[in-house]
C-alpha cells in the first residue's frame, strides 16, 4: 500500500511538471508572436527619430493582398522617387506626427501625403484638389480653409494638416473602420455609403475589399500599405530615409503688418524658394498683416533671426497696396489714375479683357513712390501671380445622340455628334475662341463639331464616319464653375 501511494505521488509530481513546461511553452510562443507585430512598443527607450516614432504608432491592420504587394514592389523599384518624397516630407513630419499623437490617431496617416501629393505642398490635381492633403475647394471651405484671391489655406501645411485630421477622424467615427475611412477620404463618404448599402441589399460582405470601388480607390489603401511596408523596414528594400530629428522644425510667427514675400524671406535670412516652400498659401507678392490674421511658417531656428531683423529694419516693408475701386469705376480709369498700364493692372489682378468695371473686388496695385512699370514687370516675370486655373469638365457623346452645351463658355455653341471626341478650348488674345482637337491619336475629319465665333483658322472637323472611335470630350470652362472631386 505504501508503495502504491508513493507511486501515485510521483505520478502527480510528473504531471504537474509537464503542465508547467507546456504552460511555459505556450507563454513563450505568445511572446514570440507578439514580437512580430508592429504593436509591441518598447517604452523604456525614446524613439531615435521621427521615423521610429511613426513605426511605433502603427495601428491600422496590415492589408496583405496582391495589390499591396504589387505597389510595394513598384515603390521599391523606384527608390530615388521614394527618397525624394521622404526628403520633402522631412520639413513637415514632426508637426504632423505630433498632431496625430496628440489626437490619438494611427501614425499611418502621416504617410498619406506620400500617396496624395508626393509631399508637395503646391501639388494640384486636374480636379482642382490642392495641397499636401489634396482638398477640393468645397471640402476646404467645409473645414474652414480660407480660399480667396490672396491666399489658399489648402496649401498651408499647418492649416491643411489640422483640417485633414479633423476630416479623417470624422470619417472613422462614421465608418468605424480605417479602410473604409480612407476609401471615403479618396472617393467621398456618400459614395462609400452607397456602395455599402448596395452590397447589403445583395447580402454581400461590406468590408473594403468586398465593395465595388473605382480603380483609384481600390488601389488607395494598398498604396498606403506599400509605403508603410517600406517605412517599417527601409533596409529590406535598399532605401535610405533622410534623417528627421525628433524635435520641432517649424514655428508660426504672427505678421504685424503688410509685407512683401521677398522682404519676409530676407528678414528670416532664408532663400526665397525655401521660404515659399513653407508658405505656399500666399498667392500674391505681398502678405496681409494683422488685419488679415496672417501668420508665417518658419524653421524654428529662424524665428529669433526674423524677430530681430524686423525690429531693426528701416526700409519699405511692402511695395504694394490695396486699392478699393469706387462704384462703377472702370478698369481703364483705375489704371490711368495709378499711372500703370491697363494690361499690367489686369495681369496683376487676374481680370479678364471682357471685364470693364470691377464691382466689390479689391485690387493689388503698386504702393506710392514705387516705380509701377518696373514692379508690374518683375511680378509677372517672377511668377508671383499664377494664372487662374481653368476647370475641366468631361462629357461622353453617345452615338446617335446630340449633346448641346451652352453654359460652359459664353457665346459659344457646340454640337457633338457620334462617338466621343476630345476637345480643348483655349482663349486667344483677340477675345475669340479657338478649338483645338486632341485625342489619343490625332483627330482628323471623322468628327463633327459646330462652334460659333471661332478664331480665324480654327480647325473644322467633319462628320464622324467610323464606329470604333472612343475618346473623351473635355471642355475647359470659362464660367468659373469648378470640376469637383470627392474630397
Amino acid at each position: 500500500m505504501r508503495l502504491i501511494r508513493t507511486l501515485l505521488l510521483l505520478l502527480l509530481v510528473l504531471l504537474a511538471g509537464c503542465a508547467g513546461i507546456n504552460q511555459q511553452a505556450d507563454q513563450g510562443a505568445n511572446v514570440q508572436e507578439a514580437r512580430e507585430t508592429s504593436r509591441t512598443i518598447d517604452l523604456t527607450h525614446p524613439p531615435a527619430d521621427v521615423w521610429e516614432r511613426i513605426r511605433r504608432g502603427f495601428a491600422i491592420p496590415n492589408l496583405n493582398n496582391d495589390l499591396s504587394r504589387q505597389w510595394t514592389q513598384y515603390y521599391a523599384s523606384h527608390p530615388e522617387a521614394v527618397q525624394r518624397m521622404a526628403q520633402r516630407a522631412s520639413k513637415y513630419l514632426y508637426f504632423i506626427v505630433d498632431e496625430i499623437n496628440r489626437r490619438g490617431l494611427p501614425t499611418e496617416l502621416a504617410l498619406l501625403p506620400f500617396i496624395e501629393s508626393a509631399y508637395k505642398p503646391t501639388a494640384q490635381s486636374s480636379a482642382q484638389a490642392s495641397g499636401l492633403w489634396q482638398f477640393v475647394p468645397s471640402t476646404g471651405e467645409r473645414y474652414n480653409l480660407k480660399q480667396d484671391w490672396w491666399r489658399d489655406e489648402r496649401l498651408d501645411p499647418i492649416a491643411s494638416t489640422n483640417a485633414a485630421l479633423d476630416y479623417l477622424s470624422e470619417l472613422f467615427d462614421m465608418q468605424g473602420d480605417w479602410y473604409l475611412a480612407l476609401a471615403s477620404y479618396n472617393w467621398g463618404e456618400n459614395a462609400v455609403q452607397r456602395a455599402i448599402a448596395h452590397n447589403q441589399s445583395l447580402g454581400l460582405p461590406t468590408d473594403y475589399q468586398s465593395l465595388d470601388l473605382p480603380a483609384e480607390t481600390r488601389n488607395y489603401v494598398p498604396k498606403l500599405q506599400a509605403i508603410k511596408n517600406i517605412i517599417a523596414d527601409p533596409a529590406k528594400y535598399a532605401i535610405t530615409l533622410p534623417p528627421v530629428e525628433n524635435t520641432p522644425y517649424l514655428a508660426m510667427v504672427s505678421e504685424p503688418t503688410d509685407m512683401d514675400v521677398e522682404v519676409a524671406a530676407q528678414l528670416a535670412e532664408m532663400p526665397l524658394d525655401e521660404f515659399k516652400a513653407l508658405n505656399p498659401a500666399y498667392k500674391r507678392p505681398v502678405i496681409g498683416g494683422k488685419n488679415d490674421n496672417s501668420t508665417l511658417v518658419l524653421p524654428k531656428d529662424r524665428v529669433e533671426v526674423f524677430t530681430r531683423n524686423f525690429a531693426n529694419y528701416q526700409g519699405r516693408l511692402s511695395s504694394w497696396r490695396v486699392y478699393q475701386p469706387e462704384r462703377g469705376e472702370r478698369i481703364a480709369a483705375v489704371a490711368k489714375k495709378l499711372g500703370i498700364s491697363e494690361v499690367g493692372l489686369r495681369k496683376l489682378n487676374g481680370i479678364s479683357p471682357r471685364t470693364q468695371v470691377v464691382t466689390g473686388q479689391k485690387l493689388l496695385v503698386p504702393a506710392k513712390g514705387v516705380n509701377a512699370k518696373t514692379l508690374v514687370a518683375m511680378a509677372s516675370a517672377d511668377g508671383e501671380l499664377p494664372p487662374v486655373a481653368r476647370p475641366v469638365r468631361t462629357f461622353k457623346a453617345v452615338r446617335g445622340r446630340r449633346i448641346v452645351h451652352r453654359r460652359v463658355i459664353h457665346h459659344v455653341r457646340k454640337v457633338y455628334h457620334g462617338r466621343p471626341a476630345r476637345v480643348a478650348i483655349r482663349k486667344e488674345e483677340h477675345r475669340k475662341k479657338i478649338v483645338v482637337a486632341r485625342a489619343h491619336k490625332q483627330i482628323k475629319h471623322e468628327h463633327k463639331i459646330v462652334v460659333a465665333r471661332v478664331h480665324k483658322g480654327a480647325p473644322r472637323i467633319g462628320h464622324i464616319a467610323r464606329r470604333d472611335d472612343s475618346h473623351d470630350v473635355r471642355v475647359a470652362s470659362a464660367s468659373g464653375n469648378q470640376a469637383r472631386r470627392p474630397h
